[in-house]
């Protein structure tokens, strides 16, 4: 994930009983990495949540919640910004979010391929620190969840990777709004480090923080490179 504040990569104690929502309900024993399937339940609305956690990044932690037809929350919370940071820190996030159709069904997909992520998914391989990660599901068919630093399985791996791409997009969303209430001219380096973002999938899912690019993308008082760039992504986003 290239997050600019996920660079720091330093080794991080988790309490995974601090995991907030009902992912945390879904863990099973220490020590086992997975949750037991609950008895299946027709009335329940297939959800998947990932948890995202790294102390020394800001935000430290965030979640984002999925369901099967692209709707989603996001949450996150500031960690602690060094006091060297030379970029202005987004405050915490609680959004409701829209994916697209292809992009949710691919997750699902994932979930299932992986039974609803009852299984193990860390690599317990020694690997440079890359932030915990819970994948959960709960459905009808019941509720699994399992956490990693990095696994050896690709679809999993991928998942994750994505997930985190799409939760840089919503942060970058959420910088670009602040930048353009405080800070205008702010907006020009922004816009070309996020158009080269989305181009090498470090951000995905730019349909996410459509309503921002086009209210820079409609703005006369920015300059015009950021109204070109934003209506490039634009353009992105409905592909």
């Amino acid at each position: 994930m290239k997050l600019r504040w996920a660079l720091a990569g330093a080794a991080l104690v988790l309490s995974v009983g601090s995991h907030a929502g009902w992912a945390q309900n879904a863990l099973a024993a220490p020590g086992t990495g997975r949750a037991a399937s609950g008895s299946a339940n027709p009335a329940v609305d297939p959800v998947v949540q990932v948890d995202y956690s790294d102390q020394e990044l800001s935000p430290s932690h965030w979640t984002l919640t999925l369901h099967p037809d692209g709707a989603g929350h996001f949450s996150s919370q500031m960690g602690t910004t060094p006091d060297d940071a030379k970029e202005m820190d987004v405050p915490d996030i609680n959004r409701d979010v829209q994916l697209s159709a292809a992009f949710t069904s691919h997750v699902f997909e994932i979930a299932q391929r992986h039974s609803w992520f009852n299984e193990e998914c860390d690599s317990h391989l020694k690997v440079a620190f890359q932030g915990w990660k819970t994948l959960a599901y709960r459905g009808p068919e019941g509720r699994g969840s399992c956490t990693f630093n990095f696994s050896k399985d690709k679809d999993i791996q991928s998942l994750a990777d994505s997930l985190e791409a799409v939760a840089e997009t919503i942060l970058e969303g959420a910088r670009l709004e602040m930048l353009l209430q405080h800070d205008r001219l702010g907006l020009d380096k922004e816009m070309e480090f996020l158009v080269d973002a989305a181009g090498n999938g470090r951000a995905q899912q730019i349909c996410a923080i459509r309503g921002i690019l086009v209210r820079l993308a409609q703005d006369d008082e920015v300059l015009e490179r950021v109204r070109e760039r934003a209506r490039l992504l634009l353009a992105q986003g409905n592909t």
